[in-house]
């Protein structure tokens, strides 16, 4: 159960329901994450529209999705890797031993796309200060300046998501059920 309210479009502040609607319309049901964000209708602002910008950044969708996956299977966030997946899987079209790799933080069949988790964790672990090395291997993968801030957006917005989602500690809707993943630590104790 979550630790925050799940607002309804009939319960939410009057400023979220706009958004709140536009996130229905979207997906066909309501997310926790939306839900839940809609206690502070500036967070849940903040949330979609860096979602729409991030969404024109010169990352390809599966780039984005890649970025969006690793950090939060760095952060631990559960809600975020499933959401995600449903993603990288249904609109990326990426095939699925390629995601698992990306949501198990281990080596990517695809030379871009490990390149791209690469750098996002390096970018996570290092607060952005990466190493020349880093910086330039990502550089070397074909990847611009432009993109390496790009990461940084991504970045931003998952650790929005991410944090949010492990604060309310967010439920998983049932539309997410079959993408469910639990960080190493939680599964291994289980």
């Amino acid at each position: 159960m979550s630790r925050l309210p799940l607002q309804t479009i009939e319960s939410a502040p009057e400023a979220s329901r706009p958004f709140l609607e536009k996130a229905l319309a979207n997906n066909g049901f309501l997310p926790n994450l939306v839900a839940s964000l809609a206690n502070a209708p500036v967070a849940l602002e903040t949330y979609l529209t860096v979602a729409g910008i991030n969404g024109r950044s010169g990352l390809t969708l599966a780039e984005r999705e890649t970025v969006q996956i690793t950090a939060a299977a760095v952060h631990g966030c559960g809600f975020c890797v499933a959401g995600h997946t449903a993603v990288a899987l249904k609109k990326a079209q990426l095939d699925a031993p390629v995601v698992d790799s990306i949501r198990d933080q281990t080596p990517v069949s695809d030379a871009r796309l490990n390149a791209v988790a690469v750098f996002t964790r390096a970018v996570i672990a290092a607060r952005g200060s990466v190493s020349d090395n880093e910086l330039s291997t990502f550089r070397a993968a074909g990847f611009t300046d432009a993109n390496t801030l790009e990461v940084v957006l991504g970045v931003s917005l998952a650790t929005l998501c991410n944090f949010a989602n492990n604060l309310a500690q967010n439920e998983l809707n049932p539309e997410l059920a079959a993408y469910k993943w639990e960080p190493q630590a939680k599964a291994n104790a289980a």
